[in-house]
């Protein structure tokens, strides 16, 4: 698959007109959280940022279409061509739309809070995943766009290791005794971080995986290790 890709990815108009429009689907989705955690966590204060949240959103969404739109007519031109790449848009486009939506759902945590965060309060639960999850959106687009096959399997092991914390973070929540408000916040906070380290790993390991095992990747090493 890897090698496969690195001969698709050369020289070819169509799929260089994927890439970028795929680059900025990442690219938008990446700036969408950064602003969002910097308004919940660290309360940047900025009085666009709802209209900016929806309007990438709706950019990201858009930005699908027109992926699949041109994957469409291309099949419907030329249905033996670049098959593989077809099929890999297909999938990893999914995956960028919900890193939006759940960007956008963590905008809405805003919306439920009686209070703001408080920083150290956060930090005592969530640490700097939020510091790894940024460093995934960068490693998530070089194992992509560059098929880097080292930042692919990283982003696999932070995705890994942000899963844990997370399900950790749930059952210690669970059992303090934190404010009902405070608790449901933190409890979404936790899944949506879950949810969006899984999407990008599901894009980064694309470029390592065959068509029938993407977003299977676990199993995968599974088997390897087996």
């Amino acid at each position: 698959m890897f090698e496969n890709l690195k001969k698709i990815w050369s020289g070819d108009d169509y799929i260089t007109k994927l890439m970028s429009e795929f680059k900025e689907m990442l690219e938008d989705s990446s700036e969408m959280f950064i602003d969002v955690y910097e308004m919940l966590v660290e309360h940047q204060e900025k009085p666009t940022l709802e209209d900016e949240v929806f309007d990438l959103d709706k950019r990201i969404n858009q930005l699908e279409k027109d992926i699949r739109r041109k994957i469409v007519l291309h099949i419907s031109v030329q249905p033996e061509k670049d098959a593989t790449a077809n099929l890999l848009f297909m999938s990893v486009v999914k995956d960028a739309e919900r890193i939006g939506d759940y960007g956008k759902n963590l905008y809405g945590i805003k919306h439920i809070l009686a209070k703001p965060i408080d920083k150290d309060l956060y930090q005592n639960y969530f640490g700097d995943m939020d510091k790894k999850i940024i460093n995934m959106f960068e490693g998530t687009k070089k194992a992509f766009l560059e098929y880097d096959r080292e930042k692919a399997v990283e982003s696999w092991k932070i995705e890994r290791e942000v899963t844990k914390l997370c399900d950790n973070i749930v059952g210690k929540i669970a059992k303090s005794d934190l404010d009902t408000n405070t608790a449901v916040a933190y409890t979404l906070i936790a899944r949506y971080y879950k949810r969006i380290a899984a999407h990008l790993t599901n894009i980064a390991t694309s470029v390592i995986l065959p068509i029938d095992d993407l977003d299977y990747y676990d199993e995968k090493r599974k088997k390897e290790i087996n």
